[in-house]
C-alpha cells in the first residue's frame, strides 16, 4: 500500500568509500553542465539563420526546442528516479547530453540541430534528480548546504554559459560550443557512473506512460503558444488554437491522473497547501529570474546612440553578467544558515523579496554596466536563496517515494515561469519602442517596465511563500532527534 503522508525520516546513508563532499560535487558539476544548455546558443542566436541556412523564425526553434524538452522531461525523470533509483536516471541524463551535443556538433542544417537540442533539453532531468539525491548522500548537518549548492546550479549554469559561449563562439567555430558541451557531458557521465553511490532508493512501480504522453502534449502545446505568441500574434488562430488544445489536454490529463493507481504526478499531493503554494511561488520566481536574463543583456548590447544603450559586445555583456552567476554559488552557505535558522518557508519569502529588491534597484541603476551588474548580483542572491528553499519545502511535505517526481514538478513550474517571462518581456520590449537611425529599438521605459514586472512577480512569490503553513519541525531535525540515544 502506498504511503500518503510526508516522510519524517531520511533513508539511512549508504555505506560508501567516496566522501560525501565529492558526491555532492559530482551532482553540482552534472547539474551545472546540464543548465549550461539553456544559454549555450544565445550568443550566436542572431547568426543562426545564416549558419543553418534557414529563416530567423525557424532558427528560433533552436532555443525553444531545448526549453520544451526540459519542461516535459523534468517531472518524468523525477518519477523514473522514484521507480528505478536515482543513479540510473542521472547516468542516462548525462548520456543524453553527450548524444545531443555530438549531434549538434556534427550538424550544419536545422533539422539535426533541433534533434540535438531536444536531447540536450532532456538532460535537464539530471537537476531535480540530483537535488532529491542530496538528501540520501549528505550528512544531516550539511544537507541544507548541499541542497542549496545543487539548486543554485540552475541559475549559475545559465549565467556562466553566456560569457563562456560568447568567448568560444568568437575564438572558434559555432560547432565548438557543442564539442565543449559534449566533453563536459562525457565527464559527467563517467563521474556519475564511478563516484555516485547506488543506494536502495527504488520504489518499483509501472511508469505511467499515458500520463507522460498527456503531460508532454499539454505542456508543448501551451508553451509553444506562449513562447511564440509575440511572433505569431496573440490573436492568431495558431496561438489561440494551441492554447485551447493544451488546456483541454491538461484537464483530461488531470482527470486521468486522479484515477490512476500509480500516476506520473500525484495531483492530490501536489494540491496540498504547502506543495501548491511552493509551486506557485516557483512559477513567479522563475519569471523573476528570467526577466534579468532576457532584459539585461539587451540593454548592455544596445548601441550607445540610443541614449540608454550601453554599447557592449556580446562577450563584454556576458562578462558583466558572470558575477551574478557566481553570486548564486557564494550564497549557498547563506541559504543553508537561513534554512537551518528560520526554516524553508521564511527563507523562500526572503529570497523572493531580495530578488524583487534587485529589480527595483535596476530601475534606478541603468546608466553604466557596473550598475546593472550590481543590481543583477542582488537579484541573483535572491534567486539563490529562493531556489535552495523550494526543494527543501517540497521534500519536507511529500512522501519519500514521490520526492523525485515532486522536485521535478517544482522545477517544471520554474521553467514555465521563465517561458512566460520570455513572452511578456518580448511583448513589452516590442510594444514600447523608439526609432533610432531608422530602426525601432526598445525604449528606456520598456526596460523599466520589464524590471518592475520582475519586481512585482517576485514580491507576489514572497506573498505566496508566506501562505505555506509553518512546519512544526523539518525532516532533517527529525532525523537528528531520532538519532539521539534515549534517556
Amino acid at each position: 500500500m502506498r504511503n500518503d503522508t510526508p516522510s519524517t525520516t531520511t533513508s539511512a546513508k549508504p555505506t560508501r568509500r567516496v566522501p560525501a563532499i565529492i558526491i555532492v560535487g559530482v551532482l553540482c558539476f552534472g547539474s551545472l553542465s546540464a543548465a549550461l544548455m539553456q544559454s549555450l546558443v544565445i550568443p550566436i542566436q542572431r547568426e543562426l539563420p545564416h549558419l543553418l541556412d534557414t529563416t530567423a523564425s525557424n532558427a528560433s526553434w533552436v532555443v525553444t526546442a531545448t526549453l520544451l524538452a526540459s519542461a516535459v522531461t523534468m517531472p518524468i525523470a523525477g518519477r523514473l528516479a522514484d521507480i528505478v533509483g536515482k543513479k540510473p536516471v542521472l547516468i542516462a541524463s548525462s548520456l543524453l547530453l553527450v548524444l545531443g551535443s555530438l549531434v549538434c556538433a556534427l550538424s550544419g542544417t536545422l533539422a539535426p540541430v533541433l534533434v540535438g537540442r531536444v536531447l540536450q533539453g532532456m538532460s535537464m532531468g539530471y537537476i531535480p534528480v540530483a537535488i532529491s539525491m542530496v538528501r540520501e548522500v549528505a550528512p544531516e548537518r550539511k544537507v541544507n548546504t548541499a541542497v542549496a549548492a545543487v539548486s543554485a546550479t540552475m541559475g549559475v549554469g545559465g549565467a556562466l554559459g553566456l560569457p563562456l559561449a560568447a568567448w568560444i563562439a568568437e575564438e572558434a567555430s559555432w560547432n565548438m560550443l557543442f564539442w565543449v558541451s559534449g566533453g563536459l557531458a562525457a565527464a559527467v557521465a563517467v563521474l556519475s557512473l564511478v563516484l555516485l553511490p547506488n543506494p536502495d532508493d527504488a520504489h518499483p512501480a509501472r511508469l505511467d506512460l499515458v500520463g507522460a504522453l498527456g503531460l508532454g502534449v499539454a505542456l508543448v502545446s501551451v508553451l509553444v503558444a506562449v513562447s511564440k505568441g509575440s511572433e505569431w500574434g496573440w490573436a492568431d488562430p495558431k496561438t489561440l488554437g494551441l492554447l485551447a488544445f493544451g488546456v483541454v489536454v491538461a484537464l483530461l490529463w488531470g482527470w486521468y491522473e486522479l484515477r490512476h493507481e500509480a500516476p506520473l504526478v500525484d495531483l492530490r499531493t501536489t494540491a496540498k497547501r504547502p506543495v501548491l503554494m511552493t509551486n506557485l511561488a516557483a512559477l513567479l520566481i522563475g519569471f523573476g529570474m528570467m526577466a534579468q536574463a532576457i532584459v539585461v543583456p539587451q540593454l548592455l548590447e544596445m548601441p550607445g546612440s540610443t541614449g540608454h544603450g550601453l554599447g557592449q559586445t556580446i562577450l563584454q555583456a556576458g562578462l558583466w553578467m558572470a558575477p551574478a552567476g557566481l553570486m548564486m554559488l557564494f550564497f549557498a552557505p547563506v541559504s543553508s544558515r537561513l534554512l537551518s535558522g528560520i526554516g524553508a518557508r521564511a527563507t523562500l519569502a526572503i529570497g523572493a523579496l531580495v530578488l524583487s529588491g534587485g529589480y527595483v534597484l535596476a530601475v534606478f541603476l541603468m546608466g553604466a554596466p557596473w550598475q546593472l551588474t550590481l543590481a543583477t548580483c542582488v537579484s541573483s542572491a535572491g534567486v539563490a536563496i529562493g531556489y535552495a528553499a523550494m526543494p527543501t519545502l517540497i521534500m519536507d511535505n511529500v512522501p519519500e517515494d514521490e520526492a523525485g517526481s515532486s522536485v521535478g514538478v517544482n522545477a517544471l513550474m520554474r521553467s514555465m515561469g521563465t517561458t512566460v517571462a520570455g513572452a511578456v518581456m518580448a511583448a513589452v520590449l516590442a510594444g514600447q519602442s523608439v526609432t533610432v537611425d531608422g530602426a525601432a529599438v526598445p525604449s528606456l521605459t520598456a526596460f523599466q517596465i520589464c524590471f518592475l514586472a520582475g519586481a512585482i512577480a517576485a514580491a507576489s512569490g514572497a506573498a505566496l511563500a508566506l501562505l505555506v503553513p509553518r512546519a512544526r519541525k523539518s525532516r532533517a531535525a527529525s532525523v537528528v532527534l531520532e538519532a539521539q540515544p534515549a534517556g
